[in-house]
């Protein structure tokens, strides 16, 4: 037996008997690699560029091909490129501004996110309750609807006029409250489906033998669930702060004339002052500000990674237990009443407001083409919303699943460089992608604008970063020694994928095509440029029926916003049902 008492085998003997090389000696070199060894590295190689070959040829044709057509529209001047306008662009104090009030509001949307979201992740991951399946679908809707809309429900709310104005005489409209909680409003889901996907997974038994060690309940959740977490946590901050680093509907409307972010700058730039030089810039300077918090987060999030135990989510969900739980249960829905139903319930309720009274006159409208608003009936809008999101979802969830399933496979430098372009989408000026996609994608090989391709492709592109945060902090926190063990059974890469890794993560392919579907419905900032006018999406439809004055266009807005709202949370609550049996997050 060695010092530690295990029992040591002939070559553990050896190498216990074996005496020190003398001093100064050099060190041993390790015996090179046997063949079986060098051919397995290969393969592992070449399936990770088989797996990374979709995503790259996807973001390159449909990504970094239009933002590079539009920022190179911008900065050449008959053929030369033209670098002097990013000096006064960058001296200007006003776009100084601009980028400080950027960065700052959204550190703090990020934080007070989190600070609301992560209790709702720990209920819908751990507790039991009724209607859990239906609030859970509930609280995503937000995310899916179009800023312009969730805008005008927060002004209804905060506003003239609104709730609390005529309740307690409070305005909130033109300051930054009314910004950071309409962020809340927007990426609540971010956290609870990111977060509370992975916690219902974690073994409870873990922080349950901490707590038979002696530690504290808070102090169990620090040592052992937040480390765990630490990279689903990161990952969902990473997302929020995206969201609202671009912010531009929520700013636009809440915010007034005194508040801009880059995004509102660089719409008012291209659409209002037609000065894309100055257009180009910010873009450029928005992406290099996404670029380093992309590789920021690529570096310190891989280091707390580790394999975790995974359980059947169903297992880890228990009825509330004592005075602490059912107080947590009782806050989040208290917050989730007032911070995501209410505005949902202006939205309904503006619906249904007609001239005389309640009824369905605004509903009753959308089937008519009389107000010169569209080629076809606005209704139509969501059979096309449907069939688009339903093609971009398949999309986002190939080429995220793809990106995912390499990543997975620990690599180097080029490997988390391309994990940080997956997210660029997200953190890119949505009038940047959509002017992409009309220079870039109208001549042959690539004449695609008169194609009903190009806005599913248009969503998959946001709906595809999605994908990737929610599948790799499970794909990563599966044990790598069960794939290693198939491997040397015999199986192949693909079967080692179908036998070890989907029944482990099938669950987190279902949450991530619910986010991308989502994503789908909800997109407008590069959809608007693209959609046709006799296929009109219905973020599209709305925005143009707000764009239009009279009480009419506005009823008939609020009432698809609605149908849009029904259809997200009755697609979402059948995936909740779809997914398999014994599931903790209901």
């Amino acid at each position: 037996m060695d010092l530690t008492g295990h029992q040591v085998g002939g070559e553990g003997r050896a190498a216990v008997l074996a005496e020190p090389p003398p001093p100064g000696a050099p060190a041993p070199s390790p015996p090179p690699p046997s063949a079986e060894t060098v051919r397995a590295r290969r393969r592992a190689t070449a399936v990770r560029l088989a797996l990374l070959a979709v995503p790259l040829v996807f973001f390159a044709l449909f990504f970094a091909y239009p933002v590079a057509a539009i920022v190179g529209r911008g900065l050449r001047d008959g053929g030369s490129w033209q670098f002097g306008p990013a000096a006064d662009v960058l001296t200007d104090p006003g776009i100084r501004k601009v980028l400080w009030f950027t960065l700052w509001q959204a550190a703090a949307s990020t934080a007070l996110t989190l600070a609301l979201a992560l209790p709702g992740a720990y209920v819908f991951a751990r507790l039991d309750f009724p209607g859990k399946r239906l609030l859970h679908a509930a609280v995503t809707v937000p995310f899916v609807l179009p800023t312009v809309v969730a805008g005008a429900a927060f002004l209804a709310l905060l506003g003239r006029g609104g709730v609390l104005d005529e309740l307690w005489g409070v305005r909130l409209d033109t300051t930054v409250w009314a910004i950071l909680l309409a962020h809340v409003f927007f990426n609540y889901a971010v956290v609870v489906r990111t977060v509370g996907g992975l916690w219902s997974q974690l073994d409870p038994r873990q922080e349950e033998a901490a707590r038979v060690l002696g530690a504290s309940p808070a102090a169990a959740w620090r040592r052992v669930t937040l480390p765990a977490l630490a990279p689903s946590v990161a990952s969902a901050a990473l997302m929020v702060f995206l969201f609202t680093f671009t912010s531009f509907g929520v700013v636009q409307i809440l915010g007034g004339p005194r508040y801009a972010t880059l995004e509102v700058e660089i719409y008012r730039q291209t659409a209002q002052l037609l000065d894309l030089p100055t257009a180009a810039v910010l873009t450029l300077l928005q992406f290099a500000a996404v670029a380093a918090l992309l590789l920021l987060h690529a570096r310190t999030v891989r280091r707390a990674e580790s394999a975790l135990r995974l359980v059947d989510a169903g297992s880890a969900a228990h009825r509330p237990r004592g005075a602490a739980q059912w107080s947590l249960l009782a806050g989040v829905l208290i917050t989730i009443a007032l911070l995501l139903l209410l505005p949902l319930a202006v939205l309904v309720e503006r619906s249904l407001a007609g001239p005389d009274g309640y009824g369905l006159t605004y509903y009753r409208a959308l089937t008519s083409t009389d107000s010169g608003t569209f080629v076809v009936a606005p209704w139509e809008a969501i059979g096309h919303s449907l069939a688009y999101g339903a093609v971009a979802t398949v999309i986002a969830l190939t080429v995220g699943g793809l990106a995912a399933a390499a990543l997975t496979r620990r690599a180097g430098r080029f490997t988390r460089g391309f994990d940080a372009l997956l997210m660029l989408p997200l953190g890119t000026s949505a009038v940047t992608v959509g002017f992409g996609f009309l220079i870039a994608l109208d001549e042959p090989p690539l004449d695609l604008r008169s194609s009903w391709i190009l806005v599913p492709l248009a969503q998959a592109l946001v709906g595809v970063p999605f994908v990737v945060r929610v599948l790799l902090p499970v794909l990563r926190a599966v044990d790598d020694r069960l794939r290693q063990a198939a491997a040397v059974l015999g199986a192949s890469p693909l079967r080692v994928w179908r036998e070890v890794d989907l029944p482990l993560v099938r669950r987190a392919v279902l949450v991530a095509a619910g986010f991308a579907f989502a994503v789908s419905l909800g997109e407008f900032g590069a959809t608007v440029f693209i959609a046709r006018a006799d296929t009109p999406t219905l973020p599209v439809a709305v925005a143009r029926l707000l764009g239009r004055a009279g009480q009419l266009n506005y009823g008939q807005a609020m009432a698809l916003s609605t149908i849009l709202m029904l259809v997200c949370a009755a697609t979402l609550l059948i995936l909740e049902r779809l997914r398999p049996g014994r599931t903790g997050e209901l």
